[in-house]
């Protein structure tokens, strides 16, 4: 007796899909089928793990080398357990709909084992089967496959269990039968041809900052005069720029109104947490988010009201420099400054009344700004270089700093 073949069944794992182009589709998988079909990077890295794994891990862990970093010598690595974690709070609905991951760009390397046709005519979507020992390599999105191995092989310690996992849908893209020739060059085109965010402007988008939150705050509290009308500041704050031109309606960076929040909030050491985010529990010691919201909001409000016409000119109090260094200057206004050095309101504004706001180089060049071979000014410098220039000219009007930007001559 000869047993017959099956000639149509083809075994392996099945997703629905969209082609996009004639070697491409977008579609959505379970996480068990993810980790099934991309084995962890991590462990692919692990000598004793890779050791001990079969022959098909090893090749894949071959391939995947000529198209990707490693974990261990990039920064990626360091970032996927903050990832995870992420991943974790947002399933766990801790972020509410404020979380996204993007989708993870895959390699199938080589043919398909077998794709359907329209599964409703018209719609595109269809089946592929992926047949079992195929080649499937992350060349985007490597971090987030990471984190997801590590939430899949350990869910109790970021508080899910495999039943919630195994609910969820992952976002991917598929590139078929490339030449790894291709899939580096995608890898290299989604690394290097986009242009990376400023981290701190990319820090003013995030509204779990409590610095971004109360920089709102601050803008939605004023009221400014521009043209006669009475308009609110925030309509002169650009939160989508890492800086303002002169053809724009704006005169200021929701960065650099950041900055200002965060260093009045922490005094100097607010300059190193310009492009970190802020947590609630970090607050300086002894005060709540309600305490130092009371307390910073109001404060600088008041400060950007009196000096609104300032703000609308576009002054040099508009360069996010100069707005750390004033913040410095507030913090000692504040309830839990140093009492060493602490200022009352009153002090603070007499600090301020006199300071030449022109974006002239008489009065800022080498302290916030740098005068070209034309004279024309460049405050292009950022909040750490000099916003502690800022600050000691603010506070020292003896100094030859504090004195040059009051326009007094030595």
């Amino acid at each position: 007796m000869r047993l017959t073949m099956p000639t149509v069944a083809v075994e392996g794992t099945q997703l629905t899909v969209m082609p996009f182009r004639d070697d491409a589709v977008i579609g959505t998988m379970s996480v068990p089928a993810l980790v099934q079909l991309v084995p962890s990077p991590r462990a692919e890295e692990d000598p004793k793990k890779l050791k001990a794994s079969s022959g098909l891990v090893r090749r894949h862990a071959e391939l995947r080398s000529t198209v990707q970093r490693t974990l261990k010598s990039s920064q990626k690595g360091k970032n996927v357990a903050s990832y995870a974690e992420y991943i974790a709070e947002g399933l766990k609905g801790e972020l509410g709909a404020a979380w996204s991951t993007p989708p993870i760009t895959l390699w199938h390397a080589g043919p398909l084992a077998a794709i359907s046709d329209e599964l409703v005519p018209g719609s595109g979507l269809r089946t592929l089967t992926i047949a079992p020992g195929t080649m499937v390599i992350a060349i985007d999105g490597e971090t987030q496959t990471t984190a997801w191995h590590d939430l899949y092989d350990d869910p109790e310690t970021y508080g899910l269990t495999h039943t919630e996992l195994a609910q969820v849908r992952v976002p991917f893209e598929l590139y078929v039968d490339l030449a790894a020739a291709d899939a580096r060059q995608i890898f290299y085109d989604r690394n290097v041809q986009g242009v990376a965010v400023a981290k701190n402007l990319a820090m003013s988008m995030d509204q779990r900052d409590f610095g971004t939150r109360l920089a709102h705050l601050v803008a939605d509290s004023v009221k400014v005069e521009v043209d006669g009308k009475r308009v609110p500041f925030s309509r002169l704050v650009n939160a989508s720029k890492r800086q303002v031109s002169r053809g724009d309606r704006e005169v200021i960076t929701l960065s650099a109104l950041r900055a200002l929040v965060v260093a009045t909030i922490y005094g100097r050491s607010g300059l190193s947490r310009s492009a970190e985010t802020v947590h609630e529990d970090e607050l300086p010691a002894g005060t709540r988010p309600e305490q130092v919201e009371a307390a910073v909001v109001p404060l600088l409000a008041q400060l950007i009201s009196e000096r609104a016409a300032h703000f609308v000119n576009r002054s040099a109090l508009t360069a996010p420099a100069v707005l750390a260094g004033v913040g410095i200057a507030a913090h000692q206004a504040l309830p839990w400054s140093d009492p060493a050095s602490s200022l009352e309101a009153d002090e603070l504004d007499r600090l301020l009344a006199d300071i030449h706001w022109e974006r002239e180089a008489a009065y800022w060049d080498g302290i916030a700004a740098k005068a070209g071979v034309s004279g024309r000014l460049n405050f292009s410098g950022g909040v750490k270089d000099s916003g502690g220039r800022v600050a000691d000219a603010i506070l020292y009007p003896a100094t030859e700093a504090g004195r040059k930007i009051r326009g007094r001559r030595s």
